[in-house]
């Protein structure tokens, strides 16, 4: 049994062909409520949750990469970003507590190189934060729009899922 559905766009054509009777019927009728034949004629759909709207822009993996010398400042901005991508429901990984890099100098204190050997040692410690969101483009935009502390450095990467 063959069942063929064509549609304009008042009307609904229905042509049925059954193999044992070799007979062919053709219906054409009014189409009452558009919506209602055309569903009957789609495949079932997987229902959406519910309140939740479907956004039609792409969904880009965002990587922000935060680092600073000051741990408190760098944190604080980091609680920031995620709790304003939480409150949006985005995807959210992190923050990721990259290893903090130690850079030394150690250098002599005399300036004429007289005297007795005694050093200096400076030490900078820089720490990186990474954090990820799926999200479309436009939302990060409002999200990285919070104050950032002073000493923290923002790299925002932007690539296609």
């Amino acid at each position: 049994m063959n069942l063929t559905v064509s549609c304009a766009f008042s009307s609904v054509k229905i042509e049925l062909q059954s193999s044992s009777f070799a007979a062919y019927e053709a219906f054409e009728f009014e189409a009452v409520d558009y919506q209602k034949v055309m569903a009957a004629a789609m495949p079932p759909m997987k229902p959406g949750k519910v309140g939740v709207e479907e956004t039609t822009e792409t969904v880009h993996r965002i990587r922000i990469t935060l680092s600073s010398k000051n741990v408190k400042n760098l944190e604080k901005v980091c609680a920031d970003l995620i709790k304003g991508a939480k409150d949006k429901r985005l995807k959210v990984k992190g923050p990721v507590r990259m290893p903090t890099k130690v850079l030394r100098i150690t250098t002599r204190k005399s300036p004429c190189g007289e005297g007795t050997n005694t050093w200096d040692r400076f030490e900078l410690r820089v720490h990186k934060r990474v954090i990820d969101l799926h999200s479309p483009s436009e939302v990060v935009k409002q999200i990285t729009s919070i104050t950032i502390e002073p000493g923290v450095e923002v790299e925002v990467t932007i690539a296609d899922v």
